[in-house]
């Protein structure tokens, strides 16, 4: 069912629902409306995701990800003006408030590992924040997620079997969304 039809009551005629899907498809990703998130965690992606992150070091995990995030995609160094010389990798990879904030961030992650089914609530704060006050695109919470998920699967090698690294994809995505909650 497309967007039209879930908009309303009744199905709407496929025309009209071709119509809408065309409107949309033509906004830019991070102005399309986001269906709500109705997530289902099955036992198995619980006990992968909190056994994984039980072997997680937050503040190198953190701090290599954050750091990734800075070079991979470095407009987004613009929201850490203040953390001193971020000029290249290196001077990325070795900031300490990079690795200090890093850490800060996939602490607050460590909670939506603690109870995946209160996502929204958990980060209700954190998406204020990000969106009133320090005016962060929404679309670096998905890549910071993205970029996690490649540090784990660096980390955990073949332990991360592509089963762990769907959930922990869906975990991210289901983060994203709710640090994304605000803009909607």
């Amino acid at each position: 069912m497309g967007w039209a039809a879930g908009a309303h009551l009744k199905p709407a005629e496929p025309k009209a629902e071709e119509e809408m899907e065309s409107l949309l498809s033509s906004l830019p990703r991070e102005q399309r409306p986001q269906p709500p998130v109705m997530v289902h965690w099955t036992a198995e992606e619980k006990n992968a995701i909190s056994s994984i992150w039980s072997k997680v070091d937050v503040a190198q995990v953190g701090g290599e990800a954050l750091g990734r995030l800075l070079i991979v995609y470095p407009w987004t160094q613009r929201f850490f003006s203040s953390f001193g010389n971020l000029s290249n990798a290196a001077a990325i990879q070795s900031n300490a408030q990079v690795k200090a904030h890093g850490k800060k961030v996939f602490i607050a992650f460590g909670d939506a590992v603690k109870n995946p089914e209160a996502v929204k609530e958990t980060f209700a704060k954190l998406s204020e924040l990000h969106c009133e006050k320090l005016h962060v695109d929404p679309v670096n919470f998905k890549l910071l997620g993205d970029i996690l998920v490649t540090v784990l699967a660096a980390h955990f090698g073949k332990e991360f079997t592509p089963q762990i690294q769907a959930t922990f994809q869906k975990l991210v995505a289901v983060v994203a969304h709710a640090l994304a909650h605000r803009y909607h």
